[in-house]
């Protein structure tokens, strides 16, 4: 894949309910290393689209093309192929479970005695300390039950499975909602480290502040279309709210 190949290109992607068009002809690229910022108003489409890149439902039309070539995502196993990891708020983790279980998921290495199989714990131990360390954070104990993490600290867990798990793409939905003010600048430095191992992040969200201090580019999805598609470094904070509130009013635009 050269420098010049989109990570991932949407084209043309559409997304039909029966009567409702919940997304409309969205054409978007992402590149390798970059943060998105994907925002719009409650209903815009924005989490409609997602879905149908992590393969959560189907597309009704368009093509999905990864490192230049034409893909079908048609179930979560399809995106996860590919090395595309979502990260939902309110579905991170399991909060009974370890923080090495939160990790594996379901995917944990095993040692076989003779016809038995069972959890390699000492491997586990050996990939998810420096994963944690990676990304600065600090628990007692990998052993640590989930449901005594902090926010910010439970959304670093499952952005550490999306690492372990080699993802070139990490999808995060609201990671910093109904967190305090330093766990959601925790979660944001996770991002930036996720930038400094040249993943791709698409960030979903509705709080301006966090959006705008990490991302490279911003795309507003309004009534299922596309918006606006511009660099940060092209735009302000001001005139992005002001677009959002007036492509509420006037029902979308065509996109870019």
């Amino acid at each position: 894949m050269s420098s010049s190949t989109p990570l991932l290109e949407m084209k043309d992607i559409h997304k039909r309910y029966g009567k409702v068009h919940a997304v409309r002809g969205v054409n978007l690229k992402v590149y390798s290393g970059e943060v998105i910022g994907l925002i719009g108003n409650n209903g815009a489409g924005k989490s409609t689209l997602i879905k149908t890149l992590i393969g959560v439902t189907r597309k009704t039309s368009g093509k999905f093309y990864w490192k230049g070539e034409e893909v079908e995502i048609n179930s979560i196993k399809d995106s996860r192929k590919l090395g595309i990891e979502a990260v939902y708020q309110e579905q991170a983790v399991f909060n009974q479970l370890s923080i090495i279980k939160n990790v594996f998921m379901g995917r944990e290495p095993k040692k076989c005695f003779g016809p038995i199989k069972y959890l390699d714990y000492k491997r586990m131990r050996e990939i998810v300390g420096p994963l944690l360390d990676k990304l600065g954070l600090n628990v007692p104990s990998l052993d640590h039950e989930v449901r005594f993490c902090s926010g910010g600290e439970r959304q670093g867990v499952a952005i550490a499975r999306a690492m372990h798990f080699e993802a070139e793409m990490v999808i995060l939905d609201e990671p910093t909602t109904a967190l305090s003010v330093e766990a959601a600048k925790k979660v944001l430095s996770f991002i930036e480290r996720l930038k400094e191992e040249g993943i791709s992040v698409i960030l979903i969200s509705h709080n301006m502040a966090h959006i705008y201090s990490v991302v490279d580019r911003l795309v507003v999805i309004s009534h299922g279309e596309k918006a606006l598609d511009v660099k940060k470094d092209d735009t302000t904070r001001e005139e992005i709210e002001e677009l959002l509130a007036e492509v509420d009013k006037r029902g979308g635009s065509k996109n870019a």
